[in-house]
């Protein structure tokens, strides 16, 4: 068995002397672990830092095999992601979310999100509103989609004001209003006019999503939620609460200068389930914004800086478990 893909790398783990079992985001083949040959070597360790985009192959007897990966760099981003606190937790709270995943299931439009959002860390607002348009594709794959097209019930899509937390779907604001205190605030950039992302906006969407997440995955499963996740929020907040200009007010579906200029613009405009102004509906059944329950106590993350995903491989464990 043979094949050869694009990936980010994720994090390693320590086998034996010299070699590492790598994690990467494939184009093709979802999340796949390979054992690298060599993989410590003066060589290799730049290469296989997270955030790298490589070229790889992959080889082994059966399908079901670990396998081996051949690795060339393509794009050696780890040191200008390490420059800022928001890129070194985003990096991780990012594959903490594509752990969610199953190991091997095809995400492609995941794989050109993520790679549009780690050239784009540096700036906390752009950076903050792409992740959260990434939490809400991998909950819309995962079968947790939230309908944010029209309002749950009038069935309009003008002024959408809230969210509800019992069905994830749209408001509008009149019919929310009676109601607001127990909605949750849609973002003025997750609809289809779009909106600027500062700090009040950032700030209510990680609350939004924080409790979808833990709602419809970590507690189901009985996970504890990333600390990277929080670190991530608390560093983009923190650089916009103290200057940081929040991105210009634009359509949703508008590519920022900085994208264009990467030569990002075609992975944007074929609008992954990320970059869409709403992710597809996990129900199609009406829901009157009258019947929508409490919003329960926002799930707190830890605070904890540990860098260990939390969800299975620790890039910082120096033996296998």
């Amino acid at each position: 068995m043979q094949w050869t893909d694009q990936a980010v790398v994720l994090g390693i783990k320590r086998l034996g002397e010299a070699s590492v079992v790598a994690e990467v985001m494939s184009r093709a083949h979802g999340r796949h672990l390979g054992i690298v040959r060599g993989g410590r070597s003066r060589a290799m360790q730049p290469v296989l830092q997270p955030g790298n985009l490589v070229e790889l192959t992959w080889r082994a007897r059966l399908d079901e095999h670990l396998g081996e990966f051949r690795i060339e760099p393509i794009r050696l981003r780890a040191a200008k992601l390490m420059e800022a606190a928001t890129s070194v937790y985003g990096v991780q709270a990012l594959a903490v979310l594509l752990r969610l995943l199953p190991e091997r299931d095809p995400h492609p439009h995941l794989f050109e999100a993520l790679d549009v959002i780690l050239d784009h860390m540096e700036d906390p607002a752009e950076a903050g509103e792409l992740f959260i348009r990434f939490e809400i594709a991998v909950l819309n794959d995962l079968g947790f989609g939230l309908d944010l097209s029209q309002c749950a019930a009038t069935g309009g899509n003008d002024d959408l004001a809230y969210v509800s937390p019992k069905t994830g779907r749209a408001v509008s604001r009149s019919a929310g209003e009676p109601y607001a205190d127990k909605l949750f605030a849609l973002p003025p950039f997750l609809t289809r006019t779009g909106g600027g992302a500062d700090f009040s906006a950032l700030a209510e969407a990680f609350r939004m999503t924080g409790y979808f997440l833990h709602r419809h995955v970590y507690e189901p499963r009985g996970l504890e939620a990333s600390a990277a996740r929080d670190g991530f929020v608390q560093a983009a907040l923190k650089r916009l609460k103290t200057g940081e200009t929040a991105l210009p007010e634009r359509p949703a579906s508008a590519l920022s200068s900085s994208a264009q200029k990467d030569g990002l613009a075609d992975a944007r405009l074929r609008q992954p389930p990320l970059l869409r102004e709403t992710a597809t509906s996990r129900s199609s059944e009406p829901a009157d914004a009258a019947t929508a329950a409490s919003c329960p106590p926002d799930p707190r993350m830890s605070h904890s800086p540990a860098a260990s995903d939390g969800a299975g491989l620790d890039i910082n464990d120096p033996e296998p478990r």
